[in-house]
């Protein structure tokens, strides 16, 4: 049942709009089939182990760092599997694609004057590298990856430390997110607008996220043009702005 909060949110309460990016801004299916299946198969060519026992491994190993910054880590998974991720990452780029009306929300709160803060457990070479394909930054106030603090979302110096670099007011503060500990722990922090992705891989089922409110599209808290997201002229033109960007730092 899609739940209509848009009538019910107030958005005269909220000053800040804290949000993920993979998952809630970005469909995740691009790190889901880079993780169960592009870099099992790159591994298992590399290596010569069948893939489902690359598969079967890289789980374990996966399962043994989740909640840690070593999870999110593009270095340390590298260094752990002898392979480039980040290469092997541009290798399947082409799926990565925004969640439908995500631009138009951004665009929306913008034109409300709220703060967009995208806040980010990814290494910042994945950031780059979603960023060159879509069309988000331009419409982001603030960019922050967790790596910059040492520390995953999933714990509370995270937050400790967001609030001295980039000051705001947890009781004005949405936050958007589609991992449920994560959640929890911006929950502890005192962050008092929380909402969950129910289909944050739109290639999987919904996800159910106990206790906290969750929406499948973005037009359920704030009215949006009644349109599919496609490519328009705007679009493109903030995807090559992106782009100039990233190459401008590459460059630098």
């Amino acid at each position: 049942m899609i739940v209509d909060w848009a009538s019910k949110f107030n958005w005269d309460e909220v000053d800040t709009v804290l949000l993920d990016m993979d998952g809630t801004l970005l469909d995740l299916h691009f790190d889901s089939h880079f993780w169960m299946h592009h870099l099992p198969q790159r591994y298992s060519d590399k290596h010569g182990i069948p893939a489902d026992q690359v598969i079967a491994d890289l789980q374990q190993r996966l399962a043994a760092r989740q909640g840690t910054l070593d999870w999110y880590c593009t270095d340390f998974w590298s260094r752990e599997l002898d392979i480039d991720v980040v290469d092997l990452k541009r290798e399947v780029k082409h799926l990565i694609n925004e969640r439908p009306q995500c631009l138009d929300f951004l665009r929306a709160l913008g034109d409300r004057g709220k703060k967009r803060i995208l806040i980010t457990n990814a290494h910042r070479d994945s950031v780059d590298i979603k960023f060159a394909v879509t069309g988000i930054q331009p419409l982001l106030d603030e960019v922050i990856s967790s790596h910059d603090y040492g520390c995953p979302k999933e714990d509370q110096r995270f937050w400790q430390q967001l609030q001295q670099n980039l000051p705001f007011d947890p009781a004005r503060t949405l936050f958007i997110d589609d991992s449920e500990p994560v959640l929890r722990s911006a929950q502890v922090y005192g962050i008092a607008h929380l909402l969950a992705i129910e289909t944050p891989d739109s290639q999987q089922a919904p996800k159910i996220c106990f206790g906290i409110p969750a929406i499948q599209n973005f037009s359920q808290i704030l009215n949006l043009p009644n349109q599919t997201e496609e490519k328009t002229s705007q679009q493109i033109s903030e995807k090559t702005s992106a782009k100039a960007k990233i190459k401008g730092r590459e460059n630098g």
